[in-house]
């Protein structure tokens, strides 16, 4: 090229070609958050400090919806509702998917089967397993009371009595945990060999293969599933919804913090003040997992850092 040859604009060299492909391409999504993610978060914001009912326009009234919901009863029923199926639905989930994966992890004939049969549940739409499960736990003649009869145990109301109406969400939830196990077997499965033929080498023990090698290096799957698990089930709506017609009973025991944001909203149309819950979770989602990832270092081994390191 001389140099009297003008230079050509910069979208009509390669990189400029690529670069407009790039946003092109990235350009939906782009509108698609913009309009359906963070606008809707914007607008909830607002309305967060606003008297809005849908039918008149919304008028401002400070942190009033704030003030209320800290005095409001059954924000704290909902809270304990929620963190009480958070604390055993996470964990119970977590150890029964990280057990079923450790015995879809052998080499026996079927395993294919299996693991698609374990699977299954979690790909099952949220309100057909809880039609499924409502049908389950149907006190007088639902097929699971039906064979503790059969054994000479009365089975309890679980979703008509207000001491066993979370438990059984509990065992609905943990049900639903083939996601989680596919995770832990992808993870079971890129553990090296080798370290285990080394362990052996050294006099290792089945336990101690599991406590020295297997633990740690899934560690950084279980943090991840742990993350997500506890995000998720604040968020729990679709099976509560179903299973109690959307009221949390009987008597609020299963009046989840996602339900009774619902109502607010929906049937007692009272969005700025649900708009003010939902902030209100997401600050508590929000430092929940804030204080995971800080804890994280202490237990969550990275054998890339290690490495380094």
């Amino acid at each position: 090229m001389s140099a009297n040859t003008p230079a050509r604009p910069w979208y009509r060299t390669l990189r400029g070609r690529e670069a407009i492909s790039f946003y092109l391409f990235l350009l939906p999504w782009m509108i698609g958050f913009l309009i359906f993610t963070l606008g809707p978060i914007i607008v909830s914001f607002v309305l967060s400090f606003t008297d809005y009912d849908i039918m008149l326009p919304p008028s401002f009234v400070g942190i009033e919806n704030f003030r209320e919901l800290f005095t409001d009863p059954l924000f704290y029923t909902s809270m304990y509702n929620t963190v009480y199926i958070v604390v055993f639905a996470v964990p119970l989930g977590m150890i029964v998917a990280f057990g079923l994966a450790l015995l879809l992890n052998q080499r026996v004939r079927f395993m294919a089967a299996y693991r698609t049969a374990y699977f299954i549940p979690s790909i099952v739409p949220a309100v057909a397993s809880a039609a499924l499960w409502l049908y389950l736990l149907q006190p007088q003649w639902g097929p699971v009371n039906a064979l503790l009869d059969s054994i000479g145990i009365t089975g309890p109301g679980w979703l008509s009595s207000e001491l066993w109406s979370k438990p059984a969400i509990i065992m609905l939830m943990v049900w639903g945990t083939g996601g989680t196990m596919i995770i832990y077997l992808a993870g079971l499965q890129d553990i090296p060999q080798s370290l285990y033929e080394a362990a052996e080498i050294d006099g290792a023990n089945g336990w101690h293969k599991f406590w020295r090698v297997t633990l740690p290096l899934m560690t950084p799957s279980i943090f991840f599933t742990l993350v997500l698990g506890i995000i998720a089930t604040f968020q729990i709506f679709a099976q509560i919804f179903v299973l109690t017609d959307g009221m949390g009973g009987p008597q609020n025991s299963t009046l989840v913090y996602m339900i009774y944001l619902y109502r607010n909203g929906f049937n007692f149309f009272r969005m700025g003040y649900a708009s003010a819950m939902a902030w209100v979770l997401f600050v508590i989602i929000l430092m929940l997992t804030w204080l995971q990832f800080k804890g994280a270092r202490r237990w969550v081994y990275y054998e890339s850092e290690s490495a380094e390191g």
